[in-house]
């Protein structure tokens, strides 16, 4: 209802089951939002915060207007406004409108009856009546005709995520692309390789960036496989998937809406009821987050470690410096990019289990936690999305390599005798490599001291290109024969 006199012009009064509150006239919610706001300050994200979340709940209403005016539920010229008004907030324009916090209880009622409200209220405007006047546009009996917050809320997740998960996996491609171009750019540049932190044998830096490479591209297409899963909705299925208060094909009806307003290529749940109370979808995004962000965490833990020092440390490669180090020490310079997304990845395992006992508090035909679902999948999305193209552009772009000292690494390491060990026999290059340690010498000269191999065989042998390629006996250019055991004892 709406005040007279002057109040109107600074206030309307809107009545629930409870009672009734005074709404600011400035503001499009009525009083389910102005309730939620006083029963969930909890954090400081709002709806209105995921703009992609907007949209996703703009056009599940715009599409619902559309199908209940073909079916004679609401009155065409309410189903314009309502249109008009979706149109409208996908412009921007009301985000400080959505203003409920997005943990809540209530299994997102509150989230629902806020974008009923603000669009119920801007379809008055848009048909040039003031706001709360809900005889004409009702938050409930037209905004809401044939949904319920159990179809619409999930559903608008799913939609928002969709969104989301294409902006993230641009930047993992970018990410992918950036560690590709080092890879070519590193390829000649030979270094000494590490299982469990101790000399192994050779490889290229190029070979190591490469991976990094292929790493993100696979958990790309991993992402890909768990998004297929986001588009099956349970839209239509109202309050527990039986579709009570709905006409005939009305789900069917609704989804061919949706994906000619969204683009995207979503479809209908063969069980709506199965599809209310399952959450299946969203745990496996959860744990495709986790593999994503335990893989690039170790990638930046490799990047911390290899430019260690720098004079100190590996020092093997240097990150771009973006800023002092130190307030103490003159000079330092820290990772603190790669640092960065560190934190970002321990943020999105710690999330997972919270989605997952989420998940598994549901009961019955319903799960009331996906607001804490929603929450936290938004925020990691987001964070890794952002935290993927700094670390592409202020970090893996500008790392360079200190290729001399990698060399020297590799011709000081005694780990280059097992190139070496399909002609010494392994006794004997165990022996050789020993004797290296012990005498703080190279393989090299005791091979050639003690003439188990000719300067030119061993040089060849040592060649960068059969220390990090695949070395058969056709192809080798030293002694092939089997060796005696007394040769071995030599």
């Amino acid at each position: 209802m709406t005040t007279h006199g002057p109040a109107a012009r600074s206030t309307r009064i809107e009545a629930d089951l409870l009672g009734e509150v005074r709404i600011d006239n400035r503001q499009y919610w009525g009083i389910n939002t102005a309730r939620a706001l006083e029963n969930f300050p909890i954090t400081s994200k709002r709806i209105g915060h995921y703009h992609q979340f907007v949209d996703a709940l703009s056009y599940i209403k715009q599409a619902a207007a559309t199908v209940n005016a073909a079916q004679g539920l609401i009155p065409a010229d309410v189903a314009e406004a309502i249109n008009a008004a979706c149109a409208r907030i996908r412009t921007r324009e009301f985000d400080d409108q959505f203003t409920v916090g997005t943990i809540q209880g209530g299994a997102g009622t509150s989230t629902n009856m806020n974008a009923n409200e603000v669009i119920a209220n801007v379809a008055l405007e848009e048909l040039g009546l003031p706001k709360g006047s809900y005889e004409v546009v009702d938050p409930h009996n037209h905004v809401n005709c044939c949904q319920s917050t159990n179809d619409v809320y999930p559903s608008a997740i799913k939609i928002a995520l969709l969104f989301m998960l294409d902006d993230l996996s641009a930047a993992l491609r970018h990410t992918a692309d950036a560690f590709a171009a080092k890879a070519e750019q590193f390829a000649d540049v030979l270094k000494l390789g590490r299982t469990q932190l101790q000399d192994a044998v050779p490889m290229t830096l190029g070979q190591e960036f490469g991976t990094y490479a292929v790493m993100i591209r696979n958990d790309d297409a991993v992402l890909a496989a768990a998004r297929k899963l986001l588009t099956e909705l349970n839209i239509g299925g109202t309050a527990i998937g039986t579709g009570i208060n709905t006409p005939a094909g009305y789900a069917p009806a609704m989804i061919t809406e949706l994906n000619r307003l969204t683009g995207l290529e979503l479809s209908d749940s063969a069980n709506l009821v199965e599809a209310t109370q399952d959450v299946g979808g969203f745990v496996q995004l959860s744990g495709v987050m986790k593999r994503i962000a335990v893989k690039i965490s170790k990638i930046c833990n490799d990047l911390r470690l290899l430019s260690s020092g720098p004079r100190a440390g590996l020092g093997e490669i240097n990150l771009p410096a973006v800023q002092a180090g130190s307030s103490i020490m003159p000079g330092k310079v820290n990772p603190v990019i790669p640092e960065m997304v560190n934190q970002v990845a321990f943020e999105i395992v710690g999330h997972d289990v919270t989605i997952s006992m989420a998940a598994e508090a549901g009961q019955l035909q319903l799960n009331a936690f996906e607001p804490i679902i929603a929450h936290l999948l938004f925020e990691e999305i987001r964070h890794l999305q952002r935290a993927m193209v700094v670390f592409t552009d202020r970090c893996i772009t500008g790392i360079t390599a200190n290729a001399e000292t990698l060399r020297e690494e590799v011709w000081r390491s005694v780990s280059i005798v097992t190139a070496l060990s399909p002609a010494l026999g392994y006794a004997t290059a165990t022996r050789v490599a020993q004797q290296a340690l012990a005498e703080k010498r190279t393989v090299g000269e005791i091979i050639l001291e003690e003439h188990l191999l000719d300067k030119d065989a061993l040089a060849s042998a040592l060649a960068p290109e059969h220390l990090i390629h695949p070395w058969t006996p056709r192809t080798a250019p030293f002694r092939t024969t089997a060796r005696t055991p007394d040769e071995d004892r030599a």
